[in-house]
C-alpha cells in the first residue's frame, strides 16, 4: 500500500499518508505520522509512519518515491516516535 501511494505521489503530505493507512484498516488512534513540512514551511526530505504491534513498531518511510519498512522496538513511552503527542 505504501508503494502504491509513493508511486502516485513521491512526496505525500502527512494527511495523504494517514488517509492511505487508515483506509487500509490501521486505526487512526494507533497511527503516528511525521510532518511533511518543516516549521518554516519547507518540504521534508522524507515522511514516516509508525504503528505499534505488540513489542514492535512497524515504521514505513517514503523518500522520493521509494519505500522502506523497518521493525523497531517500541520506545519507553509506548510510542514509535520521539516527541509524539500522548
Amino acid at each position: 500500500m505504501l508503494a502504491r501511494l509513493a508511486a502516485g505521489t513521491p512526496k505525500p503530505a502527512t494527511a495523504q499518508l494517514a488517509d492511505a493507512l487508515t483506509g487500509a484498516g490501521i486505526p487512526a488512534a494507533d497511527l503516528e505520522v511525521s510532518e511533511s513540512r518543516t516549521p518554516t514551511g519547507l518540504e521534508a526530505d522524507a515522511i514516516e509512519a509508525g504503528v505499534v504491534r505488540g513489542k514492535d513498531c512497524v515504521v514505513g518511510q517514503i523518500r522520493d518515491g521509494g519505500v522502506t519498512v523497518s521493525i523497531l522496538p517500541v520506545l519507553a513511552s509506548g510510542k514509535c516516535f520521539v516527541g509524539s503527542p500522548p
